[in-house]
């Protein structure tokens, strides 16, 4: 059975979450978050900080 997770940040989904061999592999749901795409990822706690952090990091350039 897969191992598969919805990742979503206070501004929205960020992607999804796929298990392999090397971990959580990311694929990305929206442009700002396509800098994570397969990422690979220990787990989707990780894969959702980054991508909290990516959003975060977004939105503070945008209000510069």
């Amino acid at each position: 059975m897969s191992e598969n997770y919805i990742i979503e940040t206070p501004y929205g989904a960020a992607g999804l979450v796929v298990r392999d061999r090397r971990g959580f592999v990311f694929f990305s749901a929206a442009r700002q978050f396509d800098v994570l795409e397969g990422k690979s990822f220990a787990s989707p706690q990780r894969a959702a900080a980054a991508a909290i952090r990516q959003s975060t990091n977004r939105t503070q350039h945008r209000g510069q």
